[in-house]
């Protein structure tokens, strides 16, 4: 079973996951040979106070 996991910030619309789930989970079939009811996906919001990088966090700038 494909399982997609999707870190991102807090803002994308209900519109945009559907979108990338339809998407991702047709590519994924096409590719891998799959059953569409066989992946999975799930969406986490992150802020960008609990994300950093290179020692930042994105909330700094």
């Amino acid at each position: 079973m494909p399982h997609v996991r999707i870190d991102w910030f807090t803002g994308r619309s209900v519109e945009q996951r559907r979108e990338l789930a339809e998407v991702l989970t047709r590519e994924i079939c096409r590719i891998g040979k799959c059953d569409p009811d066989s992946v999975g996906i799930v969406f986490t919001d992150v802020d960008k106070e609990n994300w950093a990088r290179a020692g930042k966090l994105f909330a700094d700038g």
